[in-house]
């Protein structure tokens, strides 16, 4: 992971048939905006071959109120446990 993807909280993939599912959750909207600058690109080129259906972002409520213009599913985070 790069210096400036630290914000990153989690980040998956699940798949079912030909769709696939990318969940994401960030500590902060400056990290939603750094990875989004770090894979911008590669998702560009991704788009050449794929639909993107939806994006859904997962944060603290009040760093989900910076990135309202983008056009995301929002999801406030709960804090509670992963394996």
């Amino acid at each position: 992971m790069k210096n400036n993807e630290d914000k990153v909280l989690f980040y998956g993939f699940s798949f079912n048939d030909n769709e696939a599912h990318c969940s994401e959750g960030y500590a902060d909207a400056e990290g939603v905006l750094a990875h989004f600058g770090n894979v911008g690109e590669k998702l560009m080129q991704a788009l050449e071959y794929t639909e993107l259906t939806k994006l859904e972002i997962h944060g603290p409520a009040e760093e989900l109120a910076k990135l309202k213009d983008l056009d995301m599913t929002y999801f406030e985070l709960e804090y509670g446990f992963r394996r």
